[in-house]
């Protein structure tokens, strides 16, 4: 891997005319953009998504949809980006190829914790007409299992006391609104883009939760007038790897402090219900503009989100780094392939126009592109949210039509071993979870014994409900497959799975 060269000049409105032949960037007059557009959340995810479609249409002298960015947590992408001018690069990676791109959109970058007054002047302003989130599941300060607002979280509780100075994504859009409807402007849309089910009445219903705790006035305002529309988002975008800047060096001859890494795959679908019809023409782009978003979403979280966390967990206890290399291993590959066959598609709505088998091959696909590193370590985060769409809606279709999930299980029982804490070489397994004090504390206390183990996991109701930990049938084959790792190791209880199958 090269290295970083100390003389290479930084990415900037200067310096772009300098990028090597090779680089595509942006050709509209940027300052004819407006922030139109706020997104919180700013990670990686939403820069080589949401932005690029938002970028691709500005090839029309007649749009000016620019982009402001917030983060809701730390200052590193602003402290990124803005010395910049907010400039970034992605760089697609196919199998054979990366072409790298400069994006200018997005004009600057807030971070909430600092002034969040900034934020809520922006996110007021009239000018602002759509707001964005990629906030991750742990971001809406809910109860996963009841969709309901978590009034005892800590930022939740802030932002009820202090209402002027808001932590939260609900807090934020909160306040906002309410006071566009103290000035007499008409509200913004809000647009979802996290990997959540219904991810737009999800957030309806907690924005209506919070604003009902202050001002039922507001509440029914908000209700009545505010736009949620559901979406359903696809993009592999890995976390920056070792790596990453010297390459954008190589194919740039610039130095981007924020560059990010994509597979060629995208897919956006989205419900068209936008405050007075106003948003960017995004079908240019390639978004799918739909009444029902439902169908497409289930496909995407029980296959593609579920089958990640499935060779997350198991394929990080089998001492696999990636994505890649879980599926490049035949024993993994084959055990996918059977997740998806014998306990998800089955069960699973089809939706218009896909064709659920040629879905899986295409993911099977994607996975298997060596240019894209996508770290089993960072699916694992947060699995206390991540299992109820991802594997508990399989899990109970798969009850009510009495059959069997060995898969699913075997994947669920690959959680458990993974809260532990210790990996089958008796490494310590670093534990990222908004919930993870109390898994470890159920873990001490149900001891060394793995039954007593799942049921002191399975009996968390915000992560598996009343309905599951009183299931004879799901708590017997999720205890079996524990106790088959346990006994046997990863790699044979896979093997075992495949050859019962």
């Amino acid at each position: 891997m090269a290295r970083l060269k100390t003389n290479v000049p930084r990415l900037s409105l200067a310096t772009l005319g300098s990028a090597q032949p090779g680089t595509g960037k942006f050709s509209y007059d940027r300052r004819r953009l407006r922030p139109r557009l706020v997104h919180l959340g700013l990670g990686a995810f939403f820069r080589a998504h949401g932005a690029l479609f938002t970028e691709e249409v500005l090839t029309d002298p007649g749009l000016n949809w620019g982009i402001v960015g917030a983060s809701l947590r730390r200052p590193e992408q602003r402290d990124r980006l803005t010395p910049q001018d907010c400039l970034y690069t992605t760089v697609e990676n196919g199998p054979n190829n990366k072409r790298p791109r400069v994006v200018g959109c997005l004009l600057d970058v807030l971070v909430g914790p600092e002034n969040p007054m900034k934020l809520l002047d922006q996110l007021s302003a009239p000018e602002t007409v759509i707001v964005t989130i990629t906030i991750t599941e742990k971001g809406y300060c809910h109860d996963p299992t009841s969709g309901h607002l978590n009034v005892d979280h800590p930022d939740i509780r802030h932002d009820l006391e202090q209402w002027d100075t808001p932590r939260s994504a609900v807090g934020l859009i909160t306040g906002a609104l309410a006071r566009r409807k103290v000035a007499g402007y008409p509200p913004f849309t809000v647009a979802s883009c996290d990997n959540l089910p219904r991810n737009g009445d999800l957030l309806a219903r907690l924005v209506h939760e919070f604003a009902s705790l202050r001002d039922d006035k507001l509440a029914g305002w908000i209700e009545r007038t505010v736009p949620f529309p559901n979406s359903m988002v696809d993009r592999i975008v890995p976390a920056e790897a070792e790596g990453d800047l010297s390459l954008v060096e190589e194919l740039t001859g610039l130095h981007d402090a924020a560059p990010v890494m994509h597979e060629p795959f995208r897919q956006w679908v989205l419900e068209d219900r936008f405050v007075d019809s106003v948003r960017p023409p995004w079908e240019r782009a390639g978004v799918q503009f739909v009444s029902d978003v439902s169908p497409f979403e289930q496909a995407k979280y029980r296959m593609l989100n579920a089958s990640h966390s499935a060779l997350a967990y198991l394929g990080y206890l089998a001492g696999h780094e990636t994505i890649f290399d879980a599926v490049s291993d035949d024993l993994f590959g084959r055990f996918i392939k059977r997740f998806w066959l014998d306990d998800v598609i089955p069960v699973l709505a089809v939706p218009p126009g896909i064709n659920l088998e040629q879905y899986a091959d295409q993911l099977f696909e994607r996975y298997r592109n060596p240019a894209i590193r996508h770290r089993l370590s960072q699916i694992a985060m947060d699995g206390s949210q991540k299992l109820p769409p991802r594997f508990l809606s399989t899990v109970r279709d798969n009850l009510n039509r009495n059959r069997s999930f060995d898969f699913v299980a075997l994947a669920i029982a690959g959680w458990v071993r993974f809260v532990t804490g210790i990996d089958e070489r008796g490494k310590p397994i670093d534990l990222r979870d908004p919930l993870a004090a109390l898994l470890c504390e159920q873990i001490d206390l149900a001891g060394a014994d793995p039954a007593a183990q799942v049921r002191a996991l399975t009996n968390i109701e915000a992560i598996f409900g009343t309905d599951l930990p009183s299931n004879e049938v799901f708590m017997t084959a999720i205890t079996e497959a524990y106790e088959t790792l346990r006994r046997e190791g990863v790699r044979k209880a896979v093997s075992d799975a495949l050859a019962h199958a």
